[in-house]
């Protein structure tokens, strides 16, 4: 742990990795330096991710003071429950929305790490009683209210436009700023409200899943939905999209509650085979006032934006297994976005040797998955111990990310840029971070870093 008396920022994941954010600034000039934490996520995709994750963390968990959360995905608040297992009992920070989601997260998460330790003859990385703990200091800070901290210094949470809640938070301490971006939304959203501007920043922590490459336009990503779902028509086969159960499941469901109702599609089963997505789902039903004015406008009209004809939420193992009964054609949105768990697993096995069959890919495939198998063309995957021909057209749409790309990723950028003295570029595969730092350097002329993992940078702050 930094005790230097200068303040200081530490990168203890997010880096080499588009995922495990976990982050550490240390504020100096106090009686003590006080330590400040930004997400303790979940490191997932490659094979020794799990191992990594089980490992104790690189620094005292008791000498935390508090924790900063910016979404609820896995990969931002996954090893929460460890870090409090571990010692810390400092108060965790999130918008109302952000912990909503958190707690059917862990839930979903402890559900899957009883059943991956039964296999492995392994205990769980946490149970219950930590997830309950954690809940138990979990506060809510809701956007643009302010947060003291000891030595002066004040937080706030601003909408990232990622999923229902994300925040970056922006800590400011004698007219400067320090600014963790979390994950930043791939504005305008069909859904959520857009990313709100960044101006003033001294210091940006910034992510950069997509910072070396941009997506399709809105109008362009729905045609190539459209052609997915009349191609599975014309085929008379399955339609089977791996999706992520928070913002793109939901974004998906809006976008084929419009194309049904205006009739650019023709009504076809439509199963939902998700329970945390189902779930996550009820949520957005509940906090709809944290949707773009416009949406809100659709269902004050009487549209139930996630209900339309032919649409079953298959909550069960025995919905979940009728599916296959269901003659096609037909969509499943299974979750597993990644293909690495989740009930798509059984979906894809089943449907991929059939040429009749699309996959529909719709977000980031981490390196060492079989999502990213898919999307580079493998004609043969391991599910189950089996092996798997794919036989099945494999399809991809980027512009359903809810990740900014790469020129959006600038525009953020850029509105500290007469402002900002470093720039460190986190989360992301390093070609992708290393490719968005040296646009950043080129084309604002701003300082930009792809930090080191563990390594400590000193901040005047």
């Amino acid at each position: 742990m930094n005790m230097n008396s200068t303040s200081s920022i530490t990168f203890y994941g997010g880096v080499g990795n588009a995922t495990g954010s976990n982050f550490l600034l240390t504020v100096a000039g106090t009686a003590k330096p006080f330590h400040v934490m930004v997400d303790c996520g979940l490191l997932q995709g490659s094979s020794f991710a799990a191992e990594e994750n089980r490992k104790p963390f690189p620094y005292d968990p008791t000498s935390i003071d508090s924790l900063f959360v910016t979404h609820a995905h896995a990969d931002h608040i996954g090893r929460i429950p460890k870090l409090v297992q571990a010692g810390f009992r400092g108060p965790i920070y999130s918008t109302p929305e952000t912990k909503s989601i958190a707690e059917i997260m862990f839930d979903d998460m402890l559900r899957i790490m009883a059943h991956e330790a039964a296999e492995e003859g392994k205990e769980p990385m946490y149970d219950q009683s930590d997830v309950s703990a954690t809940l138990s200091q979990w506060k809510e800070l809701p956007y643009h209210s302010q947060l003291s901290l000891p030595g002066g210094v004040t937080v706030t949470p601003k909408d990232a436009g990622h999923i229902l809640g994300s925040c970056f938070y922006e800590f400011v301490r004698g007219g400067r700023m320090v600014v963790f971006s979390g994950d930043l939304g791939n504005t305008p959203s069909l859904l959520v409200r857009d990313t709100e501007p960044l101006t003033g920043a001294t210091y940006l922590i910034v992510e950069s899943v997509y910072g070396d490459r941009n997506h399709e336009d809105r109008d362009e990503r729905r045609e190539k939905l459209r052609e997915a779902v009349m191609r599975t028509v014309e085929k008379k086969g399955a339609l089977v999209i791996p999706s992520f159960s928070i913002e793109r499941t939901q974004v998906i469901l809006y976008e084929l509650n419009n194309m049904v109702e205006d009739g650019q599609v023709p009504s076809i089963p439509v199963f939902l085979d998700s329970p945390l997505a189902i779930k996550v789902t009820a949520v957005y039903r509940r906090m709809k006032k944290d949707f773009k004015q416009s949406v809100q406008d659709e269902i004050a009209g009487g549209d139930d934006i996630f209900n339309f004809p032919r649409l079953k939420f298959t909550a069960s193992p025995h919905e979940s297994q009728h599916i296959g009964l269901v003659p096609n054609p037909k969509i499943i949105i299974a979750g597993g976005g990644m293909s690495e768990g989740g009930r798509v697993i059984g979906h894809e096995q089943h449907l991929l040797p059939d040429p009749r069959n699309t996959l529909l890919l719709v977000g980031y495939q981490a390196v060492g998955t079989m999502g990213r198998e898919l999307a580079e063309g493998a004609k043969t995957v391991r599910i189950k111990g089996q092996s798997v021909p794919v036989r099945a057209e494999v399809r991809m749409i980027s512009g359903y990310s809810s990740h900014k790309d790469s020129n959006h990723l600038v525009e953020f950028v850029a509105g500290s840029a007469e402002t900002l003295q470093s720039v460190f570029v986190v989360m992301g595969e390093p070609k992708s971070s290393m490719f968005l730092a040296q646009r950043i350097r080129d084309e604002l002329g701003v300082n930009a870093v792809y930090p080191e993992l563990g390594s400590i940078y000193p901040i005047e702050f």
